[in-house]
């Protein structure tokens, strides 16, 4: 809608406004909008902001952009989790209206004759101007008001101290004929939104014995997974989360490796879920009780990991579901219940649920299930293939939780059609998995951040260079170098992170011809020598360590919206950097993408991005090894995946 002035394509805005744009607490949200006015006077533009208290925040005045463009650029730092309100405004301003009609008189060599109006606006201007300056500023108007009313002065001296204003009247403007863009929503969460590094591991292999030949002897529990915590927290991961921890379904259950048939020993899948004792609001009996599932939790808390849980909104057909609500299912010609298929793949263990029979008792049951966890501390779910869900299923639910609880996080596991992905995060997922481990060269990764940062409004990146599904051929052939390098571009490219347990023992037997691993976790026990492999030097956890202790330390790395590339000449090597101008932080990375050969380049870096001049100098130092170098815009890099296949610098300036 035009009003007095034109206020157009407010960013952000997500789906035409349908949707709040997110942020999590302390970012820093970019505004841009375009706006213009007919004539020569000039205009002003400001961002107008309510947080979730309703309080207006400081006034936060607009800069223009390029010339030409009409477009203008402010930014808002939210303080608080919730629903924040904001809008852009458009006012004529006629100080600055009246400086720029002085300041190019003077220069045109106009005398005091041709300047006697300007200089009575003027003074009109400045006493409008008084009522909304600072008191301690006052004095400076009446200066400058008493220079331009004193007619023995020569002309620059009555108009300098009025033109001398211009600083704190950008600051405290005199607004005119002020015109507001409709309202725009923002969501703000809790900083771990989008900034998080997790671990994924299954309780149930932690403390486990298995025979020699795989068979089950005895299953971990609750109580022997926590001992495992503190190592996870060493690491510096953050979040630990879990596959389903529910009884698993005995009817069509897998056996190992996916077998269609199991052993009477075989443990199952933990995601066909439900059984005898009990469906998505039920521990595993052989797991622990709740209160064990509590006090892990706790464990958990004390040693800095928060718990994500999985979300699977699927049932074995033994999930007391099934009987309870067999309209729920879709049921085939011949009177079975359907069970999920991915042709050619076939889940014979699962049953899926079909939300258009009955939505108001499926949508009350999940939230009820969601609402239990939440009263056992589990604040972010892990939901397992949203994309096989109605979009609109998950706006409600998402929404109905935060209200109860706005720190409640969720991550959407999707990894289908783009449009999908990003229809997800815009109706309400927290962070979202990526096409990340299908991005194997620097040209590819480049161009797939650069997407993910036009998307930055509305979805946040999660990045894992494996899962217990995947297991991509880089990894099943690129030896421990591409271990440490998928984990560089994973950690430092976006803040948030991933990587499912045995990546540090550089685990990388696949089944024959799939991305997936041989005896795959999902389907048996796989208990693990953690310190052992760790006493031999074959062990990634060191290096993990160091990329977690990397993040944490730097806030430049805390943020998607910073990320910058660099030019290299070499298809190899990938360039970026972040810079936090706050703290005065900047990173910049250079990761090889050849595991097996020694690759060099020459860089082009963009000295502005990084904080500098195009001129100048300055130190990096590599958080790796320790070196330091004097770096300008060109410099040579020389990678050797076997000492280290990246330099993660921190820049520093020259004192």
């Amino acid at each position: 809608m035009v009003g007095r002035f034109p206020i157009e394509d407010v960013t952000p805005a997500v789906s035409c406004g349908r949707n709040p744009a997110k942020a999590v607490v302390g970012e820093v949200l970019p505004i841009s909008a375009v706006s213009y006015r007919e004539g020569h006077d000039a205009l002003g533009v400001n961002v107008v902001w309510y947080g979730p208290d309703g309080m207006t925040h400081p006034f936060t005045r607009m800069s223009p952009g390029g010339p030409g463009t009409d477009r203008w650029h402010g930014a808002i730092q939210p303080d608080a989790t919730g629903r924040w309100v904001y809008a852009v405004e458009a006012w004529g301003d006629p100080y600055l209206t009246w400086w720029n009609a002085v300041t190019k008189k003077i220069e045109a060599g106009q005398g005091l004759e041709d300047l006697a109006n300007d200089i009575a606006e003027g003074i009109q201007i400045l006493t409008l101007a008084s009522a909304g300056v600072p008191a301690a500023r006052r004095p400076d108007l009446k200066t400058a008001i008493d220079a331009l009313a004193d007619k023995s002065r020569p002309l620059s001296e009555r108009v300098s101290p009025g033109l001398a204003l211009r600083p704190l009247l950008w600051e405290y403007p005199v607004r005119e004929l002020v015109t507001r863009s409709v309202q725009h929503h923002l969501w703000v969460d809790r900083k771990r939104a989008l900034f998080s590094s997790w671990y994924e591991f299954f309780p149930r292999s932690e403390g486990a014995v298995v025979a020699p030949d795989g068979t089950p002897v005895r299953q971990g529990t609750f109580a022997t997974a926590t001992e495992r915590l503190p190592a996870i927290a060493a690491m510096g991961f953050d979040v630990l989360y879990l596959p389903p921890i529910h009884p698993i379904g005995r009817i069509n259950r897998k056996g190992r490796n996916n077998a269609l048939v199991a052993e009477p020993t075989d443990v199952g899948s933990p995601w066909a879920i439900g059984a005898a004792e009990g469906g998505h609001d039920t521990i595993h009996p052989e797991l622990g009780t709740l209160g064990d599932f509590q006090r892990f939790v706790k464990t958990a808390g004390e040693v800095g990991l928060e718990i994500a849980m999985d979300l699977s909104l699927q049932c074995a057909p033994d999930h007391p579901w099934v009987s309870a609500h067999p309209e729920w299912f879709n049921v085939r010609p011949d009177g079975q219940i359907a069970y999920a298929e991915n042709p050619p793949k076939k889940y014979q263990d699962v049953y899926p649920v079909n939300f258009d029979k009955d939505p108001v008792g499926i949508r009350t049951e999940v939230l009820r299930v969601v609402l239990h966890w939440v009263k056992q501390g589990v604040k972010i779910f892990r939901i397992d293939n949203p994309h096989t869900k109605p979009v609109n299923f998950w706006e409600w639910l998402i929404w109905q939780v935060k209200k109860v609880d706005p720190d409640v996080l969720f991550l959407a596991e999707a990894f289908t059609c783009p449009a999908m992905m990003h229809g997800l995060g815009k109706v309400g997922f927290s962070q979202s998995y990526t096409y990340f481990t299908w991005r194997t060269t620097a040209y590819e990764m480049r161009q797939y951040c650069e997407e993910l940062v036009a998307a930055a409004d509305y979805m946040r990146p999660n990045f894992w260079p494996n899962t217990p599904d995947i297991l991509h051929e880089t990894l099943q052939h690129g030896g421990p170098p591409m271990f440490k390098i998928r984990a560089v571009l994973a950690s430092m490219l976006t803040p948030s992170w991933g990587l499912y347990a045995g990546y540090e023992l550089f685990e990388n037997l696949p089944q024959p011809g799939v991305e997936e691993y041989l005896n795959n976790e999902k389907f048996q026990l796989r208990p693990r020598d953690w310190s052992g492999a760790e006493a031999a030097g074959r062990s990634l956890a060191p290096f993990l360590t160091q990329l977690n202790r990397i993040r944490r330390d730097n806030q430049a790395l805390h943020w998607l919206r910073n990320l910058r590339f660099h030019e290299i000449d070499n298809g190899a090597l990938l360039c970026w950097s972040k810079r936090d101008p706050e703290t005065d932080n900047t990173v910049l990375v250079i990761c090889s993408f050849d595991s097996t050969w020694q690759q060099a380049g020459n860089t082009t870096l963009d000295m502005p991005a990084l904080g500098f001049d195009w001129h100048e100098r300055f130190t990096v130092k590599d958080e790796l090894t320790g070196a330091t170098y004097d770096w300008g815009q060109h410099n040579v890099v020389i990678l050797d995946p076997f000492l280290e296949p990246a330099h993660i610098f921190t820049v520093h300036r020259h004192t």
